[in-house]
């Protein structure tokens, strides 16, 4: 069973990070060591590869395994790996919860199968299939806008009858459904905030982390709002949640995906294209990336530099 000081080291800000492509669109491990260690360098605390903002579920599997691998050698121990390894079915989910295992990820997290509309005792199945091939902890993933499966307190209990399912990561928008699933799976039990816009409102109702998109770009405003509510100031984590709430509704103007690779472009990091289907920034587009470039940088200014 994993211990509370293990558990430790998955609370605080984790970025969900892009993955990283060549000119000819194929994977780029120096880019995704390169990111890692920018987002290291400014004191995140782990990342989550390969889910939605990693386009995990849009490359193979081979590819997700060298993101991964990249991702883990650059980290050095340093912060927390949590390897994303869902998959539309079982097979793959468990081939990439194996190497994860062996490539030295911390933890592991999987969003339901999905696109079948698949009954509860066959996502049970499903996560239980994951969890008996590794000795990982496991944090299940919510995102019901998206894979169309809603976790249940029932199922949950379910699932949590195994220990080293350790929390989720909630993307459902949803405090009071964070909540509950907190009452449900108890004081130790982890609630990684997903919607980046309501870090400090998922806080407040009981999220111990979060883990996000945009972190990547402003990781410094992350950061530094973690620190704020940690040390009980309320008001000011308030205010630098609004700003970067401005930010994301900037961003979400735009693709979002290829917005945040332009964007880690201005903050030094190359990590190249989007992968089809999913939609390029156009050159008109590149003016409001810039802006929003600025936008970032004023809000470090004002809120990150302080004591």
């Amino acid at each position: 069973m994993i211990t509370k000081n293990e558990l430790s080291k998955f609370k605080g800000i984790h970025v969900a990070i892009s993955s990283c492509y060549d000119q000819a669109g194929e994977i780029s491990t120096e880019a995704v060591k390169r990111l890692t260690r920018f987002l290291i360098g400014h004191g995140i605390n782990g990342i989550y590869v390969g889910g939605s903002t990693g386009e995990g579920l849009l490359q193979s599997v081979d590819e997700r395994k060298r993101v991964l691998e990249a991702a883990i050698e650059e980290s050095r121990g340093e912060i927390a790996v949590i390897a994303h390894i869902g998959a539309i079915n079982t097979r793959d989910s468990v081939e990439l919860a194996v190497h994860a295992e062996r490539a030295g990820a911390d933890a592991l997290s999987a969003v339901p199968p999905f696109y079948y509309r698949h009954s509860e005792k066959a996502v049970g199945m499903h996560w239980s299939a994951i969890l008996d091939s590794t000795e990982l902890p496991f944090i299940i993933y919510h995102i019901p806008s998206t894979t169309g499966f809603s976790l249940t307190t029932g199922l949950l209990r379910e699932m949590i009858t195994d220990s080293k399912v350790i929390g989720i990561k909630i993307s459902s928008g949803s405090t009071f459904e964070l909540e509950r699933f907190k009452a449900v799976g108890g004081d130790e039990f982890l609630m990684f905030n997903g919607p980046d816009e309501q870090y400090l409102a998922g806080r407040i109702m009981g999220a111990d982390a979060g883990i996000g998109g945009t972190y990547g770009v402003m990781p410094e405003l992350f950061v530094q709002l973690e620190q704020l509510f940690a040390a009980g100031r309320l008001v000011e984590a308030r205010q630098l949640q609004i700003a970067i709430n401005d930010i994301i509704s900037d961003l979400l103007s735009l693709p979002i995906h290829s917005a945040l690779k332009e964007l880690l472009r201005f903050r030094g990091v190359e990590c190249g294209s989007v992968r089809a289907p999913m939609e390029e920034i156009t050159q008109s587009q590149l003016p409001i990336v810039a802006d929003i470039h600025a936008k970032i940088l004023r809000a470090i200014e004002a809120y990150a530099t302080k004591d």
